[in-house]
């Protein structure tokens, strides 16, 4: 796919490998509508992409626990930029490790709120503009907790196990669409989502975030008889 001038969504794009995404992306010529909760940080994120190429980009301040407020994004954006070409879902929030009963009631329900069910619901609401394009794609950046069980992490990896299975499923139904679906399953990522959630782990011997936003324009670029369904990362 020639990325200079599609329109992309990037989901959690005000910061860690979000922002890292849309960095790349301005560099290749495209216009990006950018996600996330915090104006400040998204605010810089968009200017930063300006100032690197991007032709056009714009912030959208949205609660991934509301699902009126994402389908309400989801027609703004498509309002705004004419159409969408690819969706980079990869907003994420992390739960601290341990034990089913020790992990709190209301982050149970933001986890799978924001990793699984707003993802699906944002996906929905863009795939009518994405089939009308000539060719696009949706990228669902999730972890290497959704093909692998690790300790501690019930909730977090069932929402990741969940993002695989829609990510598959999609791939089929939408396969005469000209809708192409990946999903991107990294390995832990030195950025700041373990430290929201309280959790000492030792970030610096993790992948980088812009090294892995390099992945996902490597796998966005392919030539058209090239699509990459699965991508794993590993250290």
């Amino acid at each position: 796919m020639q990325l200079k001038g599609k329109t992309v969504i990037v989901t959690g794009g005000s910061d860690g490998i979000g922002r890292h995404i849309c960095l790349k992306l301005a560099a290749e010529g495209c216009r990006i509508a950018i996600l996330g909760r915090n104006v400040a940080r998204l605010e810089a994120v968009v200017a930063e992409t300006l100032a690197l190429g991007a032709p056009e980009a714009r912030a959208y301040t949205v609660d991934f626990m509301d699902a009126r407020a994402v389908a309400t994004t989801a027609e703004q954006i498509v309002a705004e930029f004419g159409g969408v070409d690819i969706l980079i879902n990869n907003a994420g929030i992390w739960h601290k490790a341990g034990p089913l009963d020790s992990i709190d009631a209301d982050m149970l329900v933001a986890t799978v709120q924001t990793n699984l069910t707003a993802l699906m619901q944002l996906t929905r609401h863009v795939l009518p503009s994405l089939r009308d394009r000539d060719e696009a794609a949706v990228l669902n950046v999730a972890s290497k907790s959704g093909v692998i069980a690790q300790a501690g992490q019930s909730v977090y990896s069932a929402t990741k196990y969940g993002v695989r299975g829609f990510t598959d499923v999609l791939k089929i139904d939408e396969a005469d669409s000209g809708v192409r679906v990946a999903g991107l399953y990294q390995s832990g990522t030195n950025t700041g989502m373990f430290a929201k959630a309280s959790e000492d782990v030792p970030n610096q011997i993790f992948t980088e975030p812009e090294d892995l936003a390099e992945v996902v324009i490597f796998m966005l670029s392919r030539p058209p008889k090239l699509w990459m369904h699965e991508v794993r990362v590993e250290l």
